[in-house]
């Protein structure tokens, strides 16, 4: 793929400002400690940004040094703007967006996408590409409208006839790519579209930065990195360059090599390790440069990734990331915005309830022999059109119970009791019209934490979602391998019962395992569970083989059997495995 790797191209980014402080004497001396550490295979070089616009002979400059490295060269447009004369003064314009309604800046960014295309063949927008101006013209603009309505009609408009068309007019082999930010739950609030502008530009990107999950401004758990780039590829397949990470907000190298991890094990074609001036003389950079050559050999050879399908329709949120969380429970999570009506489990959360139609398609895929898997937020948002089609007859009360105890129905695991109380919302059902997997309770008063009922020739599972759904992660393991095994099914996949850890699945038997490095960083056994019969895990880094364990266990009223091996995960270290063995 790249001149320096063979799955995946090293890329960079030189924002206005930066381009045009670049002597000839700097630009030598950045490029050559970027290459020696991370190996530069592709730069994006931006023209415009906020009140800087870079002169055609600087960008040329750089474009021809770089390119006589052997350095491919694209163009970039950040669409902010500062104040200038002309435009409309005093919006209120968080970061400087446009206000895309205002006659002069539409004229101006125009001709800033006009002027990017004479110069390259390939033009990215960076991640401001959206509109949150509400000054006295937009409001004007929007009339009776809804905000995300009003965006939607406006951003279309904008992204066809100021920045794609203009730019296919002076350059008509010029490639527009629009780079998508990592907070995916919002792009509808602001009028991102990748539903509809799937038409309009050539191609797209995906931030993957997650920094320090806890303390950054947006909610962006670890497994973003991977997720987004797999949701994006599903929602404009082959058409998803690459993902975008930086150093913000990483307060240890771990955090920000683990962005480069996911990036990669998702099979994103472009690592964008932003930006250039950050990467000069950053220790970061020298860690990610040890680590390149690692992925590139673990990834190399393995197939499409896999994982349970979850149902994110465009422009709809709630319990937003909460399939990520479930990621990082061992679970391989593949987030889609078409609905999976042809896989033989689904996965749905409240935000899969934005789809207007999303009763009827889940009916239709039960009553088929789907089993689908829904989350109490969907059960809140969705529950009164689920008991009108007659999919369950559970509800949500309102109340919390503050669980401390948890009984686990239909296997060997008996009980958990004492733990630290979690709160998780009170689900009322009807007495073996459906039947609880795994209760939560406190005194002598318990609520179903796992429901499972049938409909047609297939079945609905609720699992309960913690009032905070990091506590997740503080759920006993064995209630936890509950959810899991619903979760993953009765297929040939493959789950990871362990703390903080990720299993990434692959559609040719591959596996890539990870444990994130959090607060307790000590290594930690983690249990890998398939119904295949197999005989062993092999690694496929070292070549050791494991012993694969059986185990039988009563699951819905029925024997079914496990194979599971143990493996010892250090945190921060990638482990690559395959099942041997498989009778299929």
């Amino acid at each position: 793929m790249g001149k320096h790797f063979k799955n995946f191209t090293t890329v960079t980014y030189i924002p206005a400002k930066t381009a045009e402080e670049l002597t000839p004497e700097r630009l030598a001396s950045d490029y050559a400690f970027i290459e020696k550490y991370i190996g530069l295979d592709k730069v994006y070089l931006e023209s415009h940004r906020g009140g800087c616009d870079v002169k055609k002979e600087q960008l040329s400059m750089i474009r021809s040094f770089l390119e006589e490295k052997g350095v491919e060269v694209s163009g970039a447009i950040t669409t902010t703007i500062d104040d200038f004369e002309g435009a409309e003064t005093g919006k209120r314009r968080l970061f400087n967006t446009f206000c895309y309604t205002d006659p002069a800046m539409r004229a101006r960014l125009k001709e800033i996408s006009e002027f990017a295309a004479s110069m390259f063949n390939e033009i990215i927008l960076d991640d401001f590409y959206f509109t949150n101006c509400t000054c006295e013209r937009c409001i004007k603009a929007k009339g009776d409208r809804d905000w995300v309505s009003f965006r939607r009609e406006l951003m279309t408009d904008v992204s066809k006839n100021l920045i794609v068309g203009p730019a296919k007019a002076v350059n008509p082999r010029v490639k527009m790519i629009i780079k998508y930010p990592n907070w995916r739950e919002s792009f509808h609030f602001d009028g991102y579209l990748p539903g509809t502008q799937g038409d309009i530009f050539d191609a797209t990107y995906i931030g993957t930065e997650t920094r320090s999950p806890a303390y950054a401004d947006q909610h962006l758990p670890e497994y973003l990195s991977y997720s987004l780039v797999r949701f994006m590829e599903n929602a404009w397949p082959g058409r998803c360059g690459g993902g975008w990470f930086d150093t913000y907000q990483c307060w240890s190298v771990d955090r920000y090599l683990e962005q480069a991890y996911l990036t990669a094990f998702a099979k994103a074609k472009e690592l964008m390790h932003f930006m250039w001036s950050d990467l000069v003389d950053n220790p970061f950079v020298c860690a990610m440069g040890l680590q390149l050559g690692k992925i590139d050999k673990i990834i190399d050879g393995v197939g499409i990734p896999t994982g349970i399908p979850t149902y994110i329709p465009h422009e709809a949120c709630g319990e937003n990331h909460l399939e990520m969380r479930l990621g990082m429970l061992g679970l391989p999570i593949e987030p889609t915005p078409v609905f999976p009506e042809n896989e033989e489990r689904i996965l749905l959360t409240e935000t899969a309830a934005g789809d207007p139609d999303v009763i009827s398609k889940l009916k239709g895929y039960v009553e088929k022999g789907g089993d689908a898997v829904i989350t109490t937020g969907f059960l809140q948002a969705a529950g009164e059109g689920l008991r009108a089609a007659g999919l369950t007859e559970a509800w949500l009360t309102g109340r919390k119970y503050s669980v401390t105890r948890y009984g686990i129905t239909g296997d060997f695991a008996g009980y958990i009791d004492n733990r630290t109380p979690i709160l998780f919302p009170e689900i009322v059902h009807g007495n073996n019209a459906s039947w609880s997997l795994l209760n939560g309770g406190d005194g002598d008063l318990h609520t179903p934490l796992v429901l499972r009922s049938t409909y047609g020739k297939g079945r609905i599972y609720i699992i309960s979602v913690p009032e905070n759904a990091a506590n997740l992660y503080r759920v006993p393991g064995a209630a936890t391998d509950v959810y899991r095994r619903v979760l993953a099914g009765r297929g040939t996949g493959t789950y990871a019962s362990g703390r903080d850890t990720s299993l990434f699945a692959y559609d040719d038997g591959s596996m890539i395992l990870y444990r994130y490095v959090k607060g307790n960083n000590h290594p930690t056994r983690v249990v890998l569970h398939t119904r295949q019969q197999v005989q062993a895990l092999r690694d496929t880094v070292s070549g050791r083989t494991i012993p694969a364990r059986q185990v039988v266990l009563r699951e819905d009223f029925e024997t079914v059997t496990e194979y599971i091996a143990e493996v010892i995960l250090q945190p921060g270290t990638i482990s690559s495995f395959v099942w041997e063995g498989q009778q299929l």
